[in-house]
């Protein structure tokens, strides 16, 4: 008999809807989507546009999901999408889009429309989980038809303005909870052995196996650099079993997989992945380290 490596079902054996029962019974809310996130948004209401585009609703709980726009959107600008909280345990993704909003967002007015969307998972975000209320990645989700709330009202919201995105910064942390808790239950979820793995040291960026634009993650990772250490290859040239293509750089498949960074077909794309337990950098560091790569994705876009 396999040796348990997760609390949760019965090795070898895909979760039937009594495990789901169970996990969802162990998830524990350790933070406010409200307090945290939503009381930050109302406070931008007085200079930027503020759009409730959807709600995530498990039983008796609601929450709803807000996007921030520019002022004076101009139909003739391009977009950009920003995106964090996806997986909702990610917190610089949420709180480092939430910075950039406050502190950049403002200087690009009448240059480009910005449309924000910096917790996409707010059930998750609570329970600093990566999986929905569902079980389900949201992540893994950005297809039709979507097997995730959060998904799917994210892919309504930008359904108007697809072919007018020039680029879309999706936000996200790789954390060592990836390795001791998330990638086991996964594994536990699908029947399937678990096979540890490394947690890369440092930041790093998701480019598009099928619209590689290496000028333009190299860009984001010179701004990064100045904020915090990138991470560098493991013994075998790679960052979580994908080859490194270049300083900080590997490469999905983004649309094939359901990755929310595929969702726009913009030209230019990158999911950020900061390294939030490294004695290296601190809460600030990510933050700034998510603020400074959407400055530096926007900046290369209106250069070009």
């Amino acid at each position: 008999m396999s040796q348990a490596f997760h609390p949760v079902g019965t090795p070898g054996q895909p979760w039937t809807p009594a495990e789901f029962d169970v996990w969802r019974a162990r998830q524990v809310r350790h933070r406010s989507y409200h307090e945290d996130v939503v009381r930050v948004i109302e406070g931008f209401r007085d200079r930027f546009d503020v759009s409730e585009y959807g709600e995530v609703v498990y039983g008796d709980e609601r929450h709803p999901l807000f996007a921030i726009l520019n002022r004076h959107w101009n139909d003739a600008l391009p977009c950009v999408l920003v995106t964090g909280g996806v997986h909702g345990y990610e917190t610089s993704g949420v709180h480092g889009a939430l910075r950039f909003v406050d502190l950049h967002a403002e200087a690009y007015a009448g240059k480009v429309n910005l449309l924000v969307a910096p917790c996409v998972s707010p059930w998750a975000y609570e329970r600093i989980h990566r999986w929905n209320h569902d079980g389900v990645d949201p992540n893994r989700s950005f297809r039709e038809p979507s097997p995730a709330q959060e998904s799917a009202a994210l892919m309504r919201l930008v359904a108007p303005l697809l072919g007018r995105f020039v680029a879309h910064v999706d936000l996200h942390e790789t954390t060592d909870s990836d390795e001791t808790e998330f990638r086991p239950a996964l594994a536990a979820r699908d029947g399937k052995p678990f096979e540890p793995g490394l947690i890369p040291d440092g930041f790093y960026l998701v480019d598009d196996t099928e619209n590689p634009q290496p000028e333009f993650q190299q860009a984001i990772i010179a701004a990064v650099e100045r904020v915090t250490h990138i991470a560098p290859p493991d013994d075998k040239g790679e960052i979580i079993g994908s080859p490194v293509v270049a300083h900080g750089v590997i490469r999905y498949p983004l649309k094939a997989l359901g990755l929310c960074a595929g969702i726009t077909g913009a030209r230019y794309t990158t999911t950020t992945e900061v390294y939030p337990d490294s004695p290296r950098a601190t809460p600030e560091q990510c933050n700034e380290a998510q603020a400074v790569a959407v400055r530096a994705a926007v900046d290369f876009v209106l250069a070009e």
